[in-house]
């Protein structure tokens, strides 16, 4: 399916003194909805079982037979299983999709304020006890940019650059984090996703959280290799961004439409009842697809839209995958 959005002008480079303004009301946004979801032992958004042996106790149903400690076992002839801590000072890196297909919104927000709104509740959730963020940000295809240091501002980015922000501890380099991320300005041209996810698997790190925010429109031939083999080291969540124009046409006549990341424009009949539905089916199908090809990866899928309240969607996915952990499941 063709990547279609209205006409419209290209989004502007943010200026920094209203970049800095939107990112402190994401913050006062974040804290006030997520801060209740951290309370008790430390738990990030992919809450796992953890690596650090802890104190074993008795088998109940529902506990994962992998976790049985048979030592324990044997002694009391009663099934136990070994309970886990939870890591801390993990490294959690963001792979950020911001190539021209995100510069497009017909919701209360733009596909790619969603992104760096969906950073700044990642950042939040895991920036706590030490652990550490970077970030590869995407504005397209091409070679990639060395590791820049983004404390003092933007880092400088061209047409097809891939620029990788070193990860950091610490409330200020999250901030200097986010504030790159928001003040990136988008290029033209069409965009490499598996080259960017597989950023994340250069050089080879220790297990920790990658989280892939992106509309995930490129073949899924592309992207779909690199997610899986980032999953065999890390805890993988993918954010998928869709906007409502995207899942359906409305009825408005002749709609001009062009491909962002081509520049191609058409003109579009949005009257024919059969075009639309057509449009809407493919669509779904393209969606499905997608959502096959992150389940096969291995990754966790949470999908957030331009015309819905995010954070109510983030700290809904949050809620699910800590009430998973309760039950004795990873997932």
């Amino acid at each position: 399916m063709a990547r279609a959005a209205a006409v419209t002008s290209p989004t502007p480079h943010p200026a920094p003194d209203r970049s800095e303004a939107v990112l402190s009301r994401l913050q006062l946004l974040v804290t006030r909805k997520l801060d209740g979801l951290l309370q008790g032992d430390y738990a990030g958004l992919l809450p796992g079982p953890g690596s650090e042996a802890g104190e074993s106790r008795e088998y109940r149903p529902g506990d994962d037979v992998r976790r049985m400690d048979w030592p324990v076992t044997a002694r009391t002839t009663t099934p136990h299983v070994r309970r886990t801590v939870a890591d801390r000072e993990l490294e959690t890196w963001l792979a950020l999709d911001l190539s021209a297909s995100l510069d497009f919104g017909t919701g209360q927000w733009l596909k790619r304020e969603v992104v760096v709104a969906a950073a700044a509740a990642i950042t939040h959730l895991t920036v706590r006890g030490g652990n550490r963020i970077g970030a590869v940000i995407g504005t397209g295809g091409g070679a990639s940019a060395p590791a820049r240091r983004w404390r003092g501002g933007p880092p400088p980015v061209g047409p097809g650059v891939f620029t990788r922000l070193p990860a950091r501890s610490g409330r200020k380099e999250a901030q200097g984090l986010l504030r790159a991320v928001a003040c990136t300005a988008i290029q033209p041209g069409r965009g490499d996703l598996g080259a960017l996810v597989d950023m994340l698997n250069r050089p080879p790190r220790r297990r920790g959280v990658a989280v892939v925010v992106s509309d995930f429109l490129a073949p899924t031939e592309q992207w779909a290799r690199p997610m899986r083999k980032l999953r065999v080291r890390h805890d993988v969540l993918a954010i998928e961004v869709v906007d409502p124009r995207e899942l359906e046409l409305p009825d408005v006549g002749v709609l001009p439409v062009v491909d962002p990341e081509s520049g191609e424009l058409h003109e579009v009949q949005t009257a024919d009842p059969r075009l639309r539905q057509r449009y809407a089916e493919a669509a779904a199908a393209q969606r499905a697809t997608i959502a096959a090809a992150l389940r096969g990866a291995g990754a966790a899928h949470l999908r957030l839209r331009t015309d819905r309240d995010w954070l109510l969607d983030m700290v809904r996915f949050v809620a699910a995958q800590r009430h998973a952990r309760t039950r004795g499941t990873t997932r």
